[in-house]
């Protein structure tokens, strides 16, 4: 990412927006005096827990401070590779 920088105060003066997701937008003060745009609605769910979204498919909302066991990580680990090295024994022509 780069930054432009100007001599002077000459810049023109912008505003920083934040949208519902969190996206930062920075909008010259020029864009909203040329084109005013409608206001945009934004349907509300019912559903508030960003956890429980439709779009997020394993993410579980735990207790603050939780975290995972690294045996966890370990066993899917040695479980993957012994799942690998089972189904590459049978390939024809291994040394």
């Amino acid at each position: 990412m780069t930054t432009q920088h100007t001599s002077g105060s000459k810049a023109a003066p912008t505003k920083i927006i934040t949208t519902n997701t969190g996206r930062i937008l920075r909008v010259s003060a020029d864009a909203d005096a040329v084109a005013p745009k409608p206001p945009v609605t934004v349907q509300q769910t019912a559903v508030t827990d960003p956890a429980r979204r439709a779009d997020v498919l394993f993410r579980v909302r735990r207790a603050e401070g939780h975290e995972i066991s690294a045996w966890w990580m370990i066993g899917a680990f040695l479980a993957t590779s012994g799942l690998v090295i089972l189904l590459l024994s049978g390939v024809p022509g291994a040394a």
